[in-house]
């Protein structure tokens, strides 16, 4: 299966909820197994996520921002990739208006 970029992104917003009346800024693409790949794309909002089940892998595609990781910050720009183990409090802050990553998640949950 292939999905761009630029079709992920017309899957955005996604349903809204009681965090994100306006919408989720994020939604599954692909899923086989234990991993799925999301878009997620803040629109320059900030980042309410929580920490995850699943280890996770971040490729941002673009714009920037700052991704904190357990209090450790780290400058994101397009063409950067993080890792983020399960159950470890993240987010993205000050993210540009284009801001968009893929995000991985996989493995069982708690991490490989």
């Amino acid at each position: 299966m292939k999905i761009s970029l630029q079709d992920a992104l017309g899957r955005l917003p996604g349903p809204a909820d009681e965090r994100y009346p306006q919408g989720q800024p994020f939604a599954t693409v692909m899923a086989g197994g234990s991993m799925s790949l999301e878009v997620f794309a803040t629109g320059g909002q900030p980042d309410l996520q929580t920490p995850h089940e699943q280890d996770e892998l971040y490729f941002v595609q673009a714009g920037q921002g700052v991704l904190t990781i357990n209090d450790q910050r780290f400058s994101a720009q397009a063409g950067d990739a993080f890792f983020v183990a399960a159950g470890t409090p993240h987010r993205f802050e000050a993210t540009s208006a284009d801001f968009a990553t893929w995000v991985v998640f996989y493995g069982p949950p708690g991490g490989e």
